[in-house]
């Protein structure tokens, strides 16, 4: 099989294939003058099993079409099967219609991919799972969850710790994770009166003294979360870690976070973290290459992947 790697996260895609054993192949992927994107594989991949590791994050529009040119270019090079492995899957949070005349960009960046020339998609922590309908081509949604809950195990006190879903949409995700660990569950219950900003209304639970680990799968502007901590630290919670998938952080979110009352922000590298995340002193970053690498080379064996969450 074959690693190819665009350039929205280089890192991540270098740890993947360190895991696997698989050097990345030779691929420039550049721009000209005007900035459209260029992409040439430079080795042959007739025939093979092509992986390739491209994040749809900032900048969005430009990782998206790096990674339809790269998977065009695979596929114009009869490249036997190509996998898009998208370990954060940018517009995810446009799933549905949720007044007139908007978009289904989700819908929308599906169909682009697929007719691409991508024959599979891996992917890590959906916005909404309903996603991989999306796909007319089989799709697999890795979670984060075993990875969070072993840095959970080896780092907090299991005797008083509570896991709190920071609305209403995460519970499942949130619950899934309490019974992995043995914890209670908690729900902040909150009103968004425009999109980015949210005010907490209430606690659905007893956090009285806990330890409260508040899951979700994006933190972008932080105010989600630095109301939520505020919210369970006023209603007695002892202190409030984050664990989150992936990490945009856009405008000002790392200062937000590093004056805010959380003890921890926990994020994966699915998307590459910024200087500013990196020196942030309560935002840690735990490596998520061992469970694509992991899924890659299960799919590249044709093995299962879902027993990796059994």
């Amino acid at each position: 099989m074959k690693l190819v790697a665009g350039n929205s996260n280089r890192p991540l895609a270098e740890a993947i294939s360190a895991y696997l054993n698989v050097p990345l192949a030779k691929c420039q992927v550049k721009r000209f003058a005007d900035m459209e994107v260029f992409v040439e594989i430079q080795e042959n991949v007739r025939g093979e099993d092509v992986f390739v590791v491209q994040s749809t994050s900032f900048p969005a529009n430009d990782h998206l079409m790096e990674l339809l040119i790269i998977i065009d270019a695979l596929r114009r090079s009869s490249a036997r099967r190509i996998t898009a492995v998208i370990p954060y899957f940018g517009y995810a949070r446009q799933d549905r219609k949720p007044g007139p005349r908007t978009p289904i960009s989700a819908k929308l960046v599906a169909n682009l991919i697929t007719n691409a020339g991508a024959d599979r998609v891996l992917t890590l922590d959906l916005h909404a799972g309903q996603i991989q309908g999306f796909f007319d081509i089989p799709t697999d949604n890795l979670f984060g969850a075993p990875v969070m809950v072993r840095d959970i195990k080896e780092r907090m006190d299991n005797s008083n710790r509570m896991v709190v879903s920071p609305d209403v949409g995460g519970v499942v995700r949130a619950r899934a994770l309490a019974k992995r660990i043995d914890a209670p569950l908690a729900i902040v219950d909150k009103r968004r009166e425009r999109p980015g900003e949210s005010e907490v209304m209430n606690i659905i639970g007893d956090v009285s003294g806990r330890s409260c680990i508040l899951l979700d799968d994006i933190v972008d502007s932080g105010g989600t979360l630095v109301n939520a901590a505020d919210a369970l630290l006023a209603n007695g919670a002892k202190e409030v870690y984050a664990y989150i998938t992936h990490g945009v952080l856009s405008g000002g979110a790392v200062s937000r976070i590093a004056n805010s009352k959380l003890k921890e922000l926990v994020i994966t590298d699915s998307i590459m973290p910024t200087e500013a995340v990196k020196v942030a002193h309560n935002i840690r970053v735990i490596p998520i290459a061992p469970l694509i690498g992991e899924a890659i080379g299960r799919t590249a064996t044709e093995s299962s992947v879902s027993s990796l969450f059994d």
